[in-house]
């Protein structure tokens, strides 16, 4: 308690001790048929999961753990409402941010798989008054962060004004210049993300949340999971928190994300990503050959690996297992989603909070190595 009066002051103590002591009143299980070294591994990992709520002063944490193709254990921790004192359950709804992104690269996935898109046509061969840079642009460039368009600006991930589609929230950044020619940099750029939603709403006829409802979120169950919108009664969505500089919680400021809706505009559950990632692993929403390319690794035209797909991030994490993920960081929320395939393991973490990004990334490298990909403690 003496580390977190120092790191956080005397309110975020407090806050951290109220965690705490209401610990049994503010976690929600599900319960799950399990193994005895399953339920083994769920214990740890609930103690993990709750040291990492008190030590941080979060004030929700949700987890869903995935093995053999099967969801093993999802739990709720701390409070989907600070102020109203809801628990988070495991159906509790949080922004996902950018791992948003990978609905978008599945949505691409399902067009090309029926032919509707080359990925390296330019881009106005489907937006036809995206104005022209220096250079070209292709989709596939714009799905491997190797544009050139740029990313946020300034307070630009603040946005509160309502557009009425990815298209029209192209107005942001269309006129800019590029910043390097194409493929020959990376540059990370959620802005390059929108308009690949905006080829994706042209290329469907339909608005881009529609068509990734339609055509894979229903499809594979994930009833839990839908765009940000702002106006409509969402049930179950969180309450969204920033830390101050001295580690208080306070409310996150508004925002409206309908610019955004494929780079970073969704919300969704841990079970609901899950779902997911077994759908995409084994190859329920694409072909096993489609899914294949979007993992391919990218390179630069001087043959420099990116470390990324189209856009799944790749990774080999210190246990030595390929990671195939995305984190998602937005305004009050914190994600990741690792999908490890050669043990058939999928892990999803939200948070509603903003900037623990790299919390929830450890958290799940630390569920990876407790289910170990069987389920079994090492």
């Amino acid at each position: 308690m003496a580390r977190a009066f120092a790191k956080a002051g005397l309110l975020a103590a407090v806050l951290a001790f109220a965690t705490a002591s209401a610990y049994s009143q503010a976690i929600v299980r599900a319960p799950q048929s399990v193994t005895a070294p399953q339920q083994a591994a769920i214990d740890q990992a609930r103690n993990v999961a709750a040291t990492l709520l008190r030590e941080k002063n979060l004030p929700g944490l949700s987890i869903a753990v995935g093995v053999d193709g099967r969801l093993v254990w999802k739990e709720g921790f701390g409070w989907s409402n600070v102020e109203q004192r809801v628990p988070v359950s495991p159906g509790t709804r949080f922004r996902i941010g950018s791992v948003s992104k990978l609905l978008a690269s599945v949505a691409v996935g399902v067009l090309y798989e029926e032919g509707r898109i080359q990925l390296d046509a330019p881009v106005q061969t489907y937006i036809p008054d995206f104005p022209k840079k220096k250079w070209p642009i292709t989709t596939r460039e714009l799905m491997a962060h190797t544009s050139g368009i740029r990313h946020y600006e300034r307070d630009e991930a603040l946005s509160n004004k309502p557009y009425a589609s990815l298209k029209d929230g192209l107005v942001i950044f269309d006129r800019d210049p590029l910043l390097f020619e194409p493929g020959t940099q990376v540059h990370y750029s959620s802005y390059a993300w929108n308009l690949v939603g905006a080829i994706v709403a042209k290329i469907s006829g339909e608005p881009f949340y529609t068509f990734v409802r339609d055509r894979i979120t229903a499809p594979i169950g994930m009833l839990d999971t839908t765009a940000d919108f702002v106006k409509p009664i969402i049930s179950d969505r969180v309450a969204y928190y920033d830390h101050t500089e001295d580690g208080k919680l306070e409310n996150s400021p508004a925002v409206d994300e309908s610019y955004k809706w494929s780079s970073g505009g969704y919300l969704s559950t841990p079970s609901d990503l899950v779902r997911f990632g077994y759908a995409v692993l084994h190859d329920r929403v694409l072909a096993a050959k489609t899914r294949e390319m979007l993992w391919a690794p990218v390179k630069l035209e001087d043959g420099t690996p990116t470390g990324r797909g189209l856009d799944w991030r790749l990774d080999v994490d210190a246990d030595g297992r390929k990671v195939v993920s995305h984190n998602g960081g937005s305004v009050g929320g914190s994600t990741r989603l690792a999908i490890y395939p050669e043990q058939d393991m999928v892990i999803a973490v939200t948070s509603n909070v903003s900037g623990v990004g790299k919390d929830v990334e450890g958290l799940t490298d630390a569920l990876a190595h407790i289910f170990g990909g069987n389920g079994k403690l090492d």
